[in-house]
């Protein structure tokens, strides 16, 4: 037995119910400047690669939030990566706070500088993704948001021989409701490069 939800029925809040199962959702931590010079930060949790060469990330504006308007007038942004120590900044800095406020200053967020972008990078997020305007398209309510990458930083702490290591990083990730996944298990599975190479007790 299913139980079938309509998108188009009145009844139905279908976000709700699309953001409980497309999980879990990692999170585009994103810092923008707008153009009087107010740094604004907020999480979004539809958030992606959009293309590996040369390298595009996107992440979705559900609604004209201030993130959205300063990338498209500045052309500017980063990616902060949300971690586990810091749950409680990202979730708060979801609030809707006034356009002429900081999120950061606010609530106390220490930032930095960054490299070759005008918004400044979390100082306490293990990465930073720096990203000028690609593009942006309009999906109904929503705005799709790509940025190419101009430069990543990786805090040296999170780095294993040369290559950020998921459990330093240590993620969050948003699910339904005001759930979150933290400490994600870690299951390392080679992955198959032809059909021979499946194992044979895999294939029934």
């Amino acid at each position: 037995m299913r139980t079938e939800i309509d998108p188009a029925d009145p009844d139905v809040n279908f976000y709700r119910m699309l953001t409980a199962v497309v999980v879990p959702r990692p999170i585009a931590w994103v810092s923008t400047v707008s153009t009087d010079g107010v740094p604004n930060l907020a999480p979004h949790s539809f958030y992606s690669v959009a293309c590996a060469r040369p390298p595009i990330v996107l992440f979705t504006s559900v609604g004209k939030k201030d993130t959205l308007r300063n990338v498209r007038e500045t052309g500017e942004f980063v990616v902060n990566l949300a971690s586990a120590p810091l749950i409680h900044e990202v979730n708060d800095s979801s609030a809707r706070f006034s356009s002429a406020a900081s999120e950061a200053e606010e609530l106390g967020i220490a930032m930095e500088p960054s490299v070759k972008v005008t918004p400044r990078r979390v100082a306490a997020s293990p990465v930073s993704i720096e990203c000028r305007l690609h593009s942006t398209t309009e999906l109904g309510d929503s705005t799709l948001v790509l940025g190419d990458v101009v430069l990543m930083t990786v805090a040296d702490h999170v780095l294993v021989d040369g290559h950020p290591e998921y459990d330093l990083l240590d993620p969050l990730a948003r699910l339904g409701k005001d759930e979150w996944a933290l400490h994600a298990e870690v299951l390392a599975i080679p992955r198959p490069r032809r059909p021979e190479d499946i194992p044979p007790e895999h294939r029934r």
